[in-house]
């Protein structure tokens, strides 16, 4: 649970610096590719791969292609039946020979841009399973008019109610505590058996006088069979076998290029947690991982993050690759080089702060490419590992990815949302001046500093706050950032000029906590994902304690609804309150303190509010979540060696989806 993502209102005041521009810029790049629904797809350049040795670029190379094949996972780790849905509705897109100019096509060809984004038939953010814009009548039509999914009956068959009915398989996951969570979840990481019997299949499990316990769950899928519950574990001969066989093949290629000992151990303990499914070679792996600090190629490959689940036990297959940005990566050093002296002196209760910190490291990387629940969809900052216990002795790995923030920003340049939203005009030149590096620490302080921070108290495992732990670590998280980016510390050590910083943050954090996400949200639903209910906890709590005073004023003029904070200051005395509770919420494993928070302010909307910046944003004609394509890394050969890896960047959405389907679809 160690993801950040950008906001919509985050990157519509991000700026550039001059050192990305004269590395990425190029006049007649275009950012945007594609655009449907609620979606803008882009691309991303890799600046400086031209600086790797030959030995890197195969490296990453490698890597890419290990990142690429488990994209199979992913779809059928969402919904069991995703993988059926695909094929035949590629199948129809490439293969159909009626009339594809018809407003029906044109919404089916929709329809499966959305599943190709969400890696499934639910949407990538909100959970819910998309609406066809065609009907089930239509749908048949296409499917007979297809000449290539003649003898497909019994698919289509299956997969019609799938699409169609909008009761079954409503949300790929609910985090709803008053319903079974695992039943009416359509994710696929359980199958005939209820939330009772997982938890207590797990808790079983569970040895509290382990100093360093395994992560139960993470790497199968448990099923009911003949009325006994069972693992099946995603390995090479178990579950999801083609796939993870193929990760492997690349995975041993890319040991061969390791750039040291360190890093080639670390890929060869990764190949066997793969071929054993043993997960205490996963914690070696990671602690391996953790380790490397000198690498310049990076990559994170595996079943990582357990957002999918409401128990949160089972995680989603991810990928990235990556390299280190020398000179940017000198914030971060700094930031990591210091995390002593800002655990000492976080506001959290001192039985809960770390005595020691060990092996914080935070890296600023450009990314070069995405697989799995980082593709298309990506964060744009990443803390592991996730066990506590690593975390405790080895430390943790923190990562933001500039090349990603630069490239959100590039596509929002000039679209009026902040002329349209934010008040003062002081706000938005603040913004302007400032954006970019309130975003980029925002984001270091987040996981290099907030993720590592704090400790759980003796007893507790971890996964007590249940449905609720993602969204209170996150909150933790943002509370740590937001606390520290008004320290004048940061200003101290040179990685802020002034706390002007700090106001640009507390602006946008607040804006879009109580009004700028709920542009993604459909009217009348109520906040589901966990990174908003997240933001919506901290800037509703903050408001409504620090009402009296008018620290943040929510006011109307000319129609319109504003958000401005009067007192900084207060304000980040009161994100200091807050992330002290939540961290003795997780440090107890307080559950129904962490299920008072969330519920009382992350979950509902204004649903006045929520119509008003519906209709103030349609009108800026803006798409609220973005994505992208891949570039493409291709070998150059000579007397049958590699002699240099090209980057190219494809400027077709639905080419690089087919072709991913054609190449690596391996399940």
């Amino acid at each position: 649970m160690k993801k950040a993502f950008i906001t919509a209102s985050a990157l519509l005041t991000v700026g550039c610096t001059s050192s990305e521009i004269k590395n990425t810029e190029q006049e007649d790049f275009k950012w945007q590719i594609d655009r449907f629904d609620d979606i803008k797809v882009l691309r991303y350049r890799i600046p400086d791969f031209d600086s790797l040795s030959l030995s890197q670029k195969k490296l990453v190379y490698y890597l890419s292609q290990a990142a690429l094949c488990g994209r199979d996972i992913y779809f059928d780790q969402n919904c069991k039946y995703n993988l059926p849905v695909r094929h035949t509705l590629e199948a129809v897109f490439t293969g159909y020979e009626g009339d594809r100019e018809t407003p029906e096509f044109k919404a089916f060809e929709k329809y499966l841009k959305k599943v190709w984004f969400a890696n499934g038939i639910h949407h990538h953010y909100s959970n819910e399973k998309f609406t066809p814009g065609f009907s089930e009548a239509y749908f048949k039509t296409l499917v007979a008019g297809t000449p290539a999914l003649k003898g497909s009956e019994e698919t289509v068959k299956t997969i019609l109610p799938v699409i169609f009915d909008p009761e079954l398989y409503k949300v790929r996951v609910t985090h709803d505590g008053s319903v079974d969570m695992i039943q009416a979840s359509a994710n696929n990481f359980y199958e005939g058996v209820t939330q009772e019997e997982a938890e207590r299949f797990y808790a079983s499990r569970f040895d509290p006088s382990d100093p360093e316990p395994v992560s139960h769950g993470l790497n199968s899928r448990l099923v009911k069979e003949n009325g006994v519950l069972t693992e099946q574990v995603w390995k090479v001969g178990g579950m999801y076998s083609p796939a993870i066989e193929k990760i492997v093949h690349w995975l041993k290629k890319a040991a061969e290029t390791a750039e040291n000992p360190r890093q080639k151990a670390t890929i060869e303990t990764l190949i066997e947690y793969y071929e054993t499914g043993d997960l205490k070679t996963f914690d070696k792996y990671n602690i391996l991982w953790v380790e490397d600090l000198d690498s310049q190629v990076d990559f994170i490959n595996g079943f990582i993050e357990t957002y999918e689940d409401p128990l949160g036990y089972k995680a989603s297959w991810e990928s990235t690759v990556n390299f280190k940005n020398l000179e940017a990566t000198k914030r971060t050093e700094l930031l990591s080089r210091n995390a002593q002296w800002f655990e000492d002196h976080s506001p959290i209760d001192d039985k809960y702060k770390k005595k020691e910190v060990k092996g914080v490291s935070a890296k600023v990387i450009t990314v070069a490419q995405l697989g799995g629940a980082c593709y298309p969809a990506t964060p744009i900052g990443i803390n592991l590992p996730n066990a506590d216990w690593i975390r405790k002795e080895y430390g943790s790995k923190s990562v933001t990815i500039q090349n990603i923030t630069y490239a959100y920003a590039q596509a929002a340049q000039g679209d009026g949302f902040a002329e349209e939203f934010i008040f003062r005009e002081m706000d938005r030149e603040l913004a302007k001046q400032w954006g970019t590096l309130a975003n980029d620490l925002s984001v270091d302080l987040h996981e290099c500093l907030g993720h590592g921070s704090g400790q759980l108290a003796p007893g507790i495992k971890g996964d007590e706050l249940k449905n609720y732990g993602s969204t209170l670590e996150e909150a933790r998280a943002d509370l740590f950032s937001l606390y520290y980016i008004g320290d004048p510390k940061l200003v101290e050590l040179g990685v802020m000029p002034s706390l002007d910083v700090m106001k640009t943050e507390y602006n946008t954090y607040m804006f879009n906590g109580l009004m700028g996400q709920l542009t993604r949200i459909e009217p009348g639903k109520d906040i589901i994902e966990a990174h908003m209910r997240n933001r919506q906890l901290i800037a509703r709590w903050c408001y409504e304690k620090g009402k009296a005073e008018n620290v943040v004023e929510m006011f109307r003029q000319g129609g319109k609804s504003y958000v401005v904070v009067n007192d900084y200051e207060k304000l980040r005395a009161l994100f200091g309150d807050l992330l002290r509770e939540i961290q003795r919420i997780k440090s107890e494993g307080d559950f129904e303190a962490g299920r008072q928070l969330v519920e009382g302010y992350a979950v509902k909307v204004d649903p006045e509010l929520h119509q008003e910046v519906l209709e103030r944003y349609a009108k800026l004609d803006l798409a609220p979540y973005s994505g992208f394509v891949n570039p493409v890394l291709t070998p150059v050969e000579k007397n049958g060696e590699i002699v240099d890896i090209v980057v190219e960047y494809p400027d077709d959405y639905a080419e690089q989806m087919l072709y991913y389907s054609s190449e690596y679809g391996f399940l």
